[in-house]
C-alpha cells in the first residue's frame, strides 16, 4: 500500500545516518530534485549513494556533497563535479567506480533477487584484477583500493563475477503516478529510475502529477505500484542540463 506523503520532508524523515540510497536519473535528467533538497534540509549524514553520477557542484547530489552528507559514492561517471573531485582526492569521500552497463545490471539483479552475475565487461583490467583507488588520505595518498574479483571461463570467454546492488531506500523521479503508486517516466528520465525502484527496501517516488487510479493505460506503466512505498508530489522543477566548458586552444 503506497503512502501519499504531505511533503518531501515527511517522505525522507526516517532515513537514518549511514543509509544506502539509490538515486535515479541520468546526468541531471530525471533526478529526484525535491527529495534531495529535503535530505539537505534534514542533515542526514554518512550516506552511501548509488547513482549514475554525482550531479554538478550546485545541483543534484552535488548539494549533498557540499554539505558533506555523503560518505561514499557508487557511480559510473563523475567528471562534472569539482566538489566531488576535491573531496575524493583529500580523503573525504570514498568512491567505487563501476562500468555503466555493469552498474545498471547490478541494480537490476538486486531488484530481481539475483545475488551476483558473470559479465565479460572489465576482464583483464583493474575492474577484475583490483587496485582501483577508492579512498585517499588527507595528503592524497591512496589508502584503499578495489579488491580482485572472481573470474571464470564460459565457452572459451572469460567473465567477471559482479555482486548485485541493493539499497535501504530508493529515491526516484517520475512524470506521473496514480494513487496506487504506478509510475510513468518521460524519455531520458526512464534511465536507472525503474530498476532502482525495485532494488530497495523502501522506494520513495516524487512525481510531477498524481492522477486517479485507473487513469493510466496499463501498457504505459513503467514501474508497478507494488514497488513503491511512498509517493510525494514534487514542487517546481528547474530541469537543468549539464554543461561542459570547453576552453579554446591557444594558437
Amino acid at each position: 500500500m503506497v503512502t501519499l506523503c504531505a511533503s518531501a520532508d515527511a517522505a525522507v524523515a526516517d532515513i537514518p545516518d549511514g543509509a544506502v540510497i539509490l538515486a535515479g536519473g541520468f546526468g541531471l535528467c530525471g533526478i529526484p530534485e525535491t527529495l534531495i533538497a529535503a535530505l539537505v534540509r534534514r542533515g542526514t549524514k554518512d550516506l552511501t549513494f548509488v547513482s549514475n553520477n554525482a550531479g554538478v557542484d550546485d545541483f543534484g547530489l552535488g548539494l549533498l556533497l557540499q554539505t558533506r552528507q555523503v560518505r561514499k559514492m557508487i557511480s559510473t561517471y563523475v567528471g562534472e563535479n569539482e566538489t566531488f573531485e576535491r573531496q575524493f582526492l583529500t580523503g573525504e569521500l570514498e568512491v567505487e567506480l563501476v562500468p555503466q552497463g555493469t552498474f545498471a545490471e547490478r541494480i537490476r539483479a538486486g531488484g530481481a533477487g539475483i545475488p551476483a552475475f558473470f559479465t565479460p565487461t572489465g576482464y583483464g583490467t583493474q575492474i577484475a584484477e583490483g587496485g582501483l583507488p577508492m579512498l585517499h588520505d588527507a595528503q592524497g595518498k591512496v589508502v584503499k583500493t578495489s579488491p580482485p574479483k572472481e573470474t571464470r571461463e564460459f565457452d572459451g570467454q572469460m567473465y567477471v563475477l559482479e555482486p548485485a546492488i541493493r539499497g535501504d531506500f530508493a529515491l526516484v523521479k517520475a512524470w506521473k503516478a496514480d494513487e496506487t503508486g504506478n509510475l510513468v517516466y518521460r524519455k531520458t528520465a526512464r534511465n536507472f529510475n525503474p530498476m532502482m525502484a525495485t532494488a530497495a527496501r523502501t522506494t520513495i517516488a516524487e512525481v510531477e502529477e498524481i492522477v486517479p487510479t485507473g487513469s493510466l493505460d496499463p501498457d504505459d506503466i513503467h514501474t508497478p505500484g507494488i514497488f513503491v512505498q511512498r509517493l510525494v508530489l514534487g514542487t517546481s522543477y528547474e530541469k537543468r542540463i549539464e554543461q561542459r566548458t570547453v576552453r579554446a586552444r591557444e594558437a
